[in-house]
């Protein structure tokens, strides 16, 4: 019995013929069994309609016709949205007045002879359509219904094209697939690790993988030559709309190559995933820039080339100014930086200043600088006081500022000036129709620095400990590392990255230098990466490798910012996951087993 009282069927030896989806003209006159979900259900005038949705993402109507199968009628009338059912009928062309064009199946119908209630259901909290309006928590809440949605649907069958094409693009190029442990050993990677306590070691842990670089590196060094993994990978970062605390990897690493051989295969894989999974052309070779020259021109190492805006520097400019915000931040070793918009008009006085709130509030700015060229030249800004005859000369100059140009300016550190105009010049050149009309715009960054400043002025890693210097680089090591330029490579797509990857230092004297440049003593590297140097001294090859983030590649092929939209059951902001109520307590002997015991957290303040 359901829970509304009415008796259920098996499915007895009735099964599926067809997908929803398949049912067109080309079948009229044909018996077909269907299954699914009810859509909707219309009764008109004793002659009941029933829209039968499956995974095909695709509507059928059904009909129920009392002269033809009375039985069969008599149960569609208690038929509800979200009830699963099997009907086996005819189908036959609708006249030409009911024919539905917006509908793949829309020319025909399928006419029930026989009907079988697989399961009654609960009413859905959001309807099961295209778009909803529902509270993304109230969607996380009850993921099943979401998941049934079109749009949800396709995301993960685009997600499933994707890995077969990757699985066999990779096996085509010689690559084996090999898994990788998903307990092992915390290593400083960067972000914090998901710890796992051992039951049989009390008191020490496992870490669950941030990604698998160390082990990918040592299948190199055991002479696989060639590895991929589709990996799960877990790092415990605060979340946002690009960011889940467990993510997917396409992992792949490469014996005996230099820098170019990788891209080479990059190219390629990206090139044939992209078409396979939505039927896109990535115009190849894809487009090469440095990463100064990236920072230089867009303010961040994606950047999306179709917006037809750039970044001037102008630190030079100001470093003896009069203006002293500008001057300041020279002095203490910022930058100042402009990005200049032609025939800015559109962008009123208050819209500008809805713009400086945003950098203060949304970005961290200090405040936002701006000068508009009126149609007869007049320069306009509070600013425009504190410059000089020359220092416009120079900003007309370099920036190509012309009547009717409107220019913005950030005076601060490096990475915040950056960030701020990058992000001003995204969301105001799209607003402002300054893109290329290109659907696709693919990038491989190059050249990036090996080493950065930390929050004390030491030399860190850029991207991981791992990364191996250009060869022409090496000697710089010992006279000036701040110099030495990574052979680090990103894939950008779209101005979203879409992985990393580098050659890797298979010397240990290089690997250890680096080390020791980053403040690692011999004690240190031992504790933290002694079993790598060790295998590195049993004979590594040269290799490197890259990391594809499955999550990002999805958003960027369905053209998606909220990377819970390619994810079947997601984390919230605060790492809940809200349909399983996960985390959760455990019970006082499970902690006991792992000589464990849970504190209250400390109250702030």
């Amino acid at each position: 019995m359901s829970r509304t009282g009415l008796a259920l069927d098996g499915m007895g030896s009735l099964r599926r013929t067809h997908a929803c989806g398949d049912i067109t003209s080309a079948l009229e006159g044909q018996e077909v069994v269907l299954a699914g979900w009810v859509q909707r259900r219309r009764d008109h005038g004793g002659v009941i309609f029933v829209d039968l949705r499956d995974r095909s993402g695709d509507l059928v109507q059904v009909v129920f016709k009392p002269e033809v199968a009375a039985e069969a009628h008599e149960k569609a009338g208690n038929l509800r949205g979200e009830w699963v059912i099997l009907a086996r009928g005819r189908v036959e062309r609708r006249s030409a007045d009911t024919i539905n064009p917006k509908m793949k199946t829309g020319e025909v119908e399928v006419n029930v002879d026989e009907l079988r209630l697989l399961n009654s259901a609960t009413p859905p909290p959001f309807p099961i359509e295209e778009e909803t309006d529902a509270d993304e928590a109230v969607r996380l809440r009850h993921r099943i219904h979401d998941l049934r949605r079109p749009p949800l649907q396709r995301s993960l069958a685009t997600r499933h094209t994707l890995y077969q094409s990757a699985r066999r693009t990779l096996t085509e190029l010689g690559f084996l697939e090999i898994d990788t442990p998903m307990l092992a050993r915390a290593t400083p990677e960067g972000a914090r690790d998901f710890l796992v306590p051992s039951r049989l070691q009390p008191g020490e842990f496992y870490a669950l993988p941030q990604s698998p670089q160390i082990l990918k590196q040592l299948l190199m060094v055991a002479g696989f030559d060639r590895y991929f993994q589709i990996a799960r990978c877990f790092r415990d970062e605060d979340q946002r709309a690009d960011r889940q605390l467990e993510f997917s990897q396409i992992d792949l690493e490469m014996s005996f190559v230099g820098v170019e051989d990788v891209l080479a295969v990059l190219e390629e894989v990206t090139q044939r995933v992209t078409r396979d999974a939505v039927g896109a052309e990535l115009e190849t070779p894809f487009r090469r820039i440095s990463y100064a020259d990236a920072m230089a021109r867009y303010g961040i190492d994606r950047p999306d080339t179709r917006i037809q805006l750039e970044l001037t520097e102008l630190t030079d400019v100001f470093a003896g100014s009069g203006f002293k915000a500008f001057r300041g931040a020279v002095d203490a070793g910022g930058i100042v930086k402009c990005l200049h918009i032609a025939d800015a008009d559109e962008l009123s006085r208050s819209e500008i200043d809805r713009l400086e709130s945003f950098v203060k509030k949304e970005l961290g700015g200090k405040g936002l600088g701006w000068i508009r060229i009126k149609e007869d030249g007049e320069w306009q800004s509070p600013i425009v006081k504190f410059l000089s005859e020359e220092e416009k000369k120079q900003i007309a100059e370099r920036t190509g500022a012309v009547p009717k140009s409107l220019i913005f300016f950030q005076a601060d550190e490096f990475e915040r000036a950056n960030m701020i105009l990058a992000r001003l010049r995204v969301d105001l050149g799209r607003r402002l129709g300054r893109v290329d009309g290109r659907d696709w715009d693919a990038l491989l960054v190059v050249d990036f620095p090996l080493f950065e400043r930390d929050e004390k002025g030491g030399l860190t890693h850029m991207h991981m400990p791992f990364v191996a210097p250009l060869e022409e680089d090496i000697p710089l090591l010992d006279s000036a590392p701040e110099k030495v330029r990574g052979s680090h490579y990103d894939v950008v797509v779209n101005g979203v990255e879409l992985g990393s990857g580098s050659l890797r230092n298979h010397r240990t004297d290089i690997q250890r230098r680096v080390l020791e440049i980053m403040g690692y003593d011999a004690e240190q590297q031992e504790h933290a990466f002694g079993f790598m140097l060790r295998s590195l001294e049993t004979g590594a090859p040269p290799h490197g490798g890259f990391a594809f983030g499955v999550e990002r590649w999805m958003m960027v092929l369905i053209d998606s910012e909220n990377m819970r939209d390619v994810v079947a059951f997601p984390k919230t902001q605060r790492g809940q996951d809200l349909l399983m109520e996960a985390p959760s307590t455990v019970t006082p002997e499970q902690l006991d087993e792992l000589a464990l015991r849970v504190r209250a957290p400390r109250k702030s303040g």
